[in-house]
């Protein structure tokens, strides 16, 4: 092969099932991924893909090709990563997966992440979809729940915690529950999640039977700014929350029932040698991100 193209071009193209996301992933147009794996096909003297105007499969040589191609761009990532290692200053394109409320615990820490590691450019993807890291290339991910992934290797980055918030303006109106079964007389704004239909439960104990579901979302913003605007009672991290409350816009409720506490944890492949700009990251984002949560706050309930 005269070019190290046509064969990363393969291996990402098989990886999405289709040349234009390889093209986006690499930074090249989708006709130049075709025209990559074309020549390929033609220095090998065999068809790698079937392809048709609306999908792209591979054929059976192509799956075979791609295992083996696969453990090849492994290795030489890795090769490159204890390369970069031995010069020691982490740098090179970071690309990073988060939630799309991540940014509000990623941003604060941004400016002091880049005046330490000013060669690492930051690709930042805010997507609430459970992307697959090893297939799309991302780097490291940030994500909250149980991690199921025997592919990936995890490191917690620190614990964050659930609140029940309201508008002071609703409670005037409808009442302080005092009481978790009294939120069943109340407006509940509800999280469903992006994958699926399944909607977050409401973690404390003594909660009614069936709660009351006003408003369905799948966007923790779009509850935040309906909690704000007074349409009811809303549970949701407290780093979503804590602007708010800090101006008086909501109040936290229900306070001392509501105990539940979640996980975000920084993940990528574990087939992979960690290289100087993923370490660089999740020590940082370790130190930095989620600092100890504190009793202290809002508590007017």
């Amino acid at each position: 092969m005269d070019s190290f193209s046509g064969l990363e071009s393969f291996v990402r193209a098989a990886d999405l099932l289709s040349f234009a996301k390889a093209g986006r992933l690499l930074g090249i147009s989708a006709s130049a991924v075709g025209k990559n794996v074309a020549r390929l096909e033609q220095q090998l003297g065999l068809r790698l893909f079937n392809r048709t105007t609306r999908q792209v499969r591979l054929t059976q040589e192509g799956a075979m090709f791609h295992e083996r191609c696969r453990r090849i761009l492994d290795e030489l990532d890795d090769a490159r990563a204890m390369m970069q290692d031995a010069v020691a200053q982490p740098r090179g394109r970071l690309r990073v997966s988060l939630p799309t409320i991540g940014y509000r615990f990623l941003l604060p820490m941004l400016p002091d992440f880049q005046a330490r590691y000013p060669q690492i450019e930051l690709d930042l993807d805010f997507n609430d979809r459970l992307v697959d890291v090893i297939a799309e290339g991302v780097d490291v991910a940030i994500r909250s729940g149980e991690l199921v992934d025997s592919g990936l290797v995890a490191r917690r980055l620190g614990p964050f915690r659930f609140l029940l918030v309201a508008a002071p303006a609703y409670l005037a109106r409808h009442g302080v529950p005092q009481q978790p079964a009294e939120l069943a007389g109340h407006a509940c704004l509800r999280y469903k999640f992006v994958t699926g239909t399944r909607i977050e439960d409401w973690t404390l104990p003594g909660l009614p039977e069936r709660l009351p579901c006003t408003m369905l979302c799948n966007n923790m913003e779009a509850m935040l700014g309906a909690a704000i605007a007074g349409l009811g009672i809303g549970f949701m991290p407290d780093f979503l929350a804590r602007d708010a409350l800090a101006r008086g816009e909501l109040q936290r409720v229900l306070a001392p029932h509501v105990t539940h506490r979640g996980q975000f944890s920084a993940l990528w492949p574990s087939s992979r040698q960690l290289s100087p700009k993923v370490r660089a990251f999740v020590d940082f984002a370790v130190e930095r991100m989620f600092p100890p949560p504190t009793d202290e706050g809002d508590r007017r309930d």
